[in-house]
């Protein structure tokens, strides 16, 4: 449950459901397998998995959601090998060139014969809504899957008024200035990774790791131009991740202190411990997520339009 990665979007409008009537929104739209000839399935379940049936995890005014997505496994490259064997096929024993639309027509006949033979794939998607600081945190470093979500939640609410969480300062000219003054803002402190794009048309990157980021070889690079854009940074020693100039979090890790107590809560069973954690884990990024804002220049709510909704959740996810 604990989060590795976060997209962070801000909710322009307040969210006016509560636990109770979201979970009776989330319930009309399950999750279900997918049957033999369709593609791909999306739909929500319940976030305590086999400890709980609830669809949503409530604690201290945050909400915990999680939708599950399942798809066919179908390699094009099959798909290709299998259409072209048919096609020589035909063209030596009827001695003609298969047309275009043929060619199609005998692809099409060929996903749906293959479809119901085809494995699926599985994952779950988790993320919580947090009215009182205006956030929906996901647990994603893709931005096209937390789109998914995001559309899939707003087609089972009705309407989801979010745009990323973006800030009045540029992230990565923020990043840069911090490692070429050696200074961060606290109470962040540099780790030992980072990328380093070159502005410039088809520029250069370079990516460091286990380097010593204040160093005057660093500062070198940015003197020629270079930016950073993914930047290794600790929080308090509670907290470490990857922040990229999106301000997308990637490879989060809560540390020891933080794992210590959670560990002390000495939780009966597993659901007593999923709150627990979750509740520590919202706690934490509470405090995290102010900070990473506040050291990016503050909330940029001059960014009023909604997150753009795909047409389909096949598209969102594509």
């Amino acid at each position: 449950m604990w989060f590795s990665n976060l997209h962070i979007y801000r909710l322009t409008r307040p969210f006016e459901l509560d636990a109770t009537q979201l979970a009776e929104k989330l319930a009309e739209k399950p999750f279900t397998p997918c049957h033999s000839q369709q593609q791909e399935s999306y739909g929500w379940v319940a976030p305590l998995g086999n400890a709980g049936n609830d669809w949503v995890h409530a604690a201290n005014g945050y909400i915990m959601i999680a939708a599950r997505q399942q798809e066919r496994i179908l390699p094009a490259a099959v798909i290709k090998e299998k259409l072209e064997d048919s096609i020589r096929s035909i063209e030596a024993g009827e001695n003609r060139k298969i047309s275009r639309k043929e060619r199609q027509s005998m692809k099409d006949e060929l996903v749906f014969e293959l479809l119901p033979k085809a494995f699926t794939r599985s994952r779950r998607q988790y993320a919580y809504i947090a009215p009182q600081h205006q956030l929906i945190v996901i647990d994603s470093a893709s931005a096209s899957r937390a789109e998914a979500l995001l559309n899939a939640l707003r087609e089972t609410i009705g309407s989801l008024a979010v745009v990323p969480l973006t800030t009045r300062s540029v992230t990565g000219h923020c990043m840069t200035s911090w490692l070429k003054s050696g200074q961060l803002p606290a109470p962040f402190s540099a780790g030992s990774e980072c990328e380093l794009k070159d502005m410039q048309q088809q520029g250069g990157v370079i990516r460091c790791r286990h380097q010593d980021l204040l160093a005057d070889e660093m500062t070198a690079h940015i003197n020629t131009g270079m930016m950073v854009t993914r930047l290794h940074l600790n929080w308090k020693d509670r907290i470490e991740c990857i922040v990229d100039e999106k301000m997308v979090v990637r490879r989060l890790r809560f540390l020891e202190l933080v794992q210590e107590q959670a560990s002390a809560s000495q939780a009966d069973d597993a659901a007593s411990q999923f709150d627990v954690d979750f509740t520590i884990m919202t706690a934490e990024l509470a405090d995290f997520i102010h900070d990473l804002v506040e050291a990016f220049g503050g909330v940029n709510h001059d960014a009023q339009q909604p997150a753009a909704a795909p047409d389909t959740l096949s598209e969102a996810r594509a």
